[in-house]
């Protein structure tokens, strides 16, 4: 090889190592130090914050320039080596053999590892040189991706394969096989990439499950339901549960009962309402979630596609989502059927309807076991709605009374069975 040549091949070499040292320190680097570099030096936080924000476009020129200096300096190699062996064959065998070596080691291993140990020096020259070689190169690049697309099966991607959701979710599942991150944390990042995917009827409290009151109550009505279902916002309905005519707070119930005390049973609750907020049960729990920290909302509404209401959704429902579920110090493990006395028995909500007429010899109708399966289904089913702590009905000489609440959406975990005075009397406490 002549001079020229080995220089030629030495200088693409190390441009290719040093854009590829330049591909893991612009992934390796956080919006962290970006902070800490503007604090330093505003001018060099400049260059780098203008690559963290796009990183796709330019780790697509960066790769188009690398690939274009190896497969150069591979070719004058290709072409000294077999003027050297005067023989094409084994002339193209040795450039390989060399090429493949120095690719491997100056290119690939070297640089990769020097970058990820030194991110912090290495990341300014590195953005500097990317935003350059964007702005001559950039319309290429684009174009080669856009061709790219066009012969590829399936949806492409608009700004290029090579730095998007699965290579993130790749790096967090390798740094977990490694043990660099917690099964929980590991857990955790996954949830936040899939909250954009989930949508808001999937993590909603359904319809049948929404505790409401009627606006044409007093405020001494509403301050016992909030008390006795544990919820500090109620929604208010008109004619039915489809008209919501706003949100209860407890808070402003118990000013209004504090400051006046005889509008408790004056007023209505419908005076004391704030603004409900209505969303559509299609949207992604991901943009609520922005939208519920920009206007400080707690609870929303959530409506079907022809307008009815579908469920509501809190802030902590989207939460749970990221977290997993949020629980409480009263939330433990309840027995299926417990006898306090020979006439009175503690019952777990999710026992089976059939396994407790056994347990009790009652013969239950076809009727009775229709749509339900467990003892919390068939007293919301006798009620009409959900049941709160003090709600009751009678089944063949039994009062079944919600003992209480557990979770954070307040949900009946007990009943309390005792021998009744009579027979098949429906009642709400």
């Amino acid at each position: 090889m002549s001079p020229s040549a080995v220089l030629s091949v030495i200088s693409l070499l190390l441009f290719a190592g040093f854009l590829a040292g330049s591909e893991s320190a612009i992934n390796s680097i956080s919006r962290v130090f970006v902070e800490e570099l503007e604090l330093k030096s505003s001018r060099s936080a400049a260059w780098v914050q203008r690559v963290i924000k796009e990183p796709a476009r330019y780790l697509n020129v960066i790769l188009f320039v690398r690939k274009a200096c190896e497969l150069t300096a591979t070719v004058i190699v290709a072409e000294s080596f077999v003027r050297l062996f005067d023989s094409i064959p084994s002339g193209l065998s040795a450039a390989v053999g060399v090429m493949l070596v120095l690719s491997y080691v100056v290119v690939g291993v070297g640089p990769r590892t020097l970058a990820k140990q030194n991110a912090g020096r290495w990341i300014v020259p590195a953005c500097f040189v990317a935003v350059v070689m964007s702005k001559v190169l950039g319309p290429i690049t684009a174009l080669l991706i856009a061709i790219g697309n066009a012969i590829t099966p399936g949806k492409g991607f608009k700004t290029g394969p090579f730095a998007n959701e699965a290579e993130l979710r790749d790096l967090v599942d390798q740094a977990h096989e490694r043990g660099l991150v917690e099964e929980s944390e590991h857990e955790m990042i996954h949830s936040v990439f899939e909250l954009g995917d989930t949508l808001v009827r999937e993590l909603m409290v359904p319809r049948t499950e929404m505790v409401w009151i009627e606006g044409s109550k007093n405020l001494r009505q509403g301050l016992s339901l909030a008390l006795r279902s544990g919820f500090t916002r109620i929604p208010v309905i008109g004619e039915n549960l489809d008209t919501i005519l706003g949100i209860a707070y407890v808070k402003d119930l118990a000013k209004r009962t504090h400051e006046y005390r005889e509008s408790e049973l004056t007023e209505l609750v419908e005076d004391h309402l704030r603004k409900a907020t209505f969303v559509p049960e299609t949207k992604t729990a991901s943009e609520l979630l922005k939208e519920m920290q920009r206007d400080q909302i707690h609870l929303a509404i959530v409506v079907d596609e022809y307008g009815g209401t579908a469920g509501l959704i809190t802030i902590e429902d989207i939460l749970e989502e990221i977290v997993g579920e949020i629980a409480d110090e009263y939330d433990d493990d309840v027995d299926e059927l417990e006898w306090v006395t020979p006439t009175q028995a503690r019952v777990s909500a999710r026992l089976h309807l059939e396994d407790l007429a056994d347990n009790l010899e009652l013969d239950l109708s076809a009727e009775e076991l229709e749509d339900v399966d467990t003892i919390g289904g068939y007293v919301a089913k006798v009620l009409g709605r959900v049941p709160i702590p003090g709600s009751a009905v009678t089944l063949h000489g039994w009062q079944i009374t919600a003992e209480r609440p557990v979770g954070r959406r307040h949900r009946i975990a007990t009943f309390v069975l005792e021998k009744a005075a009579a027979e098949e009397k429906v009642e709400e406490v």
